[in-house]
Parts: C-alpha cells; structure tokens; sequence
C-alpha cells in the first residue's frame, strides 16, 4: 500500500511536473519472477524505474543507506533490501532469491553503483549469479537524461545465453542490452 502511493505521488510529479517519456511498459510481464536492471547515473533512479513499472519491484541497495534511521525504514517500506558491496552478501543472494521465488520483480543497477560520467561501466557478477541461479527472465531498462528530458526504454525481457560461470561474458551481454536502449 505505502509503495503504491509513493510510486502514484511519484508518477504524478513526472507525468505533470516533469514531463518525462515512458516506453515499453507492455514488454513488462504481468506475473512471474523478474529481475529489472538498469543503467544508474543518479539516486533518483529507483523511484524512476519504480514509477516507470507496472509491477511493485524489491530494490537491492547498499546497506549504507539503512544506517539512517527513518530513511532506511521508509526504504524497508518500499520493499528495499540492504546488499553489502565489494563482498559476496550471502544473506542478499538468499533474499533476492527469495523475492523470485515468491514470482516478484527484483530490481538491480547491475554496475553496483552510479556511474555519474553517463556512461556505461562494468556489471558485477550479481545479476548474472542470480539469473542462473532463479531462472528468471531479464527486463532491460534505459534511463536517459537529454536536453533536460527524462527517457525511460523499457526492452523486451531475454534470459542469459551465456552457461556456467563465465559472469563477465554476461556481464557484457546485460550491459549490451541496457545500452540499447539509452537515448543519446
């Protein structure tokens, strides 16, 4: 409830205040586990992809932001969850898990952190872990920022080619994916 009138007061202010431009909402699925990712220049991002969504989506942040008393209990509201970075969070890993298991959406910025430069960087080995691991289908989203304009591509989902544990092989085909739909 509380993160459906964030993600309703959020989209207001885009669609009125800010005038931003949405597509491919229909590419989103409307059940089954998901895992959302995106390119991340910005904290605004999360509400971004949250409003831009038709589903509620479980965001992945670092744990960093939780040490702040009522923000990180409205992030536990928002359905958010603490991930420790530069470490393997076997407790995240299982979380995330679990948010698939349950046929939910996970959101991830696969980089692991924004990339202020606008440009693309590298994507940890997280999303790739839990896409083997879940079986779960991929939902590539652009973010971009033009002339003052916000942009959101939403792709068509895919599941990894790539086998076994060569993660930076599909690092690069995630990566590929989201740049396909950055708006330049």
């Amino acid at each position: 409830m509380f993160y459906n009138l964030v993600c309703a007061a959020y989209r207001f202010y885009l669609n009125y205040l800010r005038g931003w431009v949405v597509t491919g909402r229909e590419n989103v699925p409307a059940a089954g586990p998901l895992i959302v990712v995106a390119n991340h220049t910005s904290y605004s991002d999360p509400p971004i992809l949250g409003a831009a969504l038709t589903r509620q989506v479980h965001f992945m942040a670092k744990e960093e932001l939780f040490r702040y008393p009522v923000f990180g209990t409205i992030l536990y509201w928002l359905k958010a969850f603490p991930v420790k970075r530069k470490v393997v969070d076997r407790s995240a890993i299982r979380k995330a898990l679990s948010v698939l298991e349950q046929e939910e959406v996970l959101g991830m910025f696969p980089e692991g952190t924004r990339i202020k430069t606008g440009q693309l960087g590298v994507a940890q080995p997280g999303v790739a872990l839990l896409a083997s691991r879940s079986g779960a289908p991929i939902l590539p989203v652009g973010i971009s920022r033009v002339a003052g304009k916000l942009i959101v591509k939403i792709g068509k989902t895919f599941t990894l080619k790539v086998e076994g544990r060569d993660r930076e092989a599909a690092g690069e085909e995630i990566m590929a994916e989201i740049a396909s739909l950055l708006v330049k």
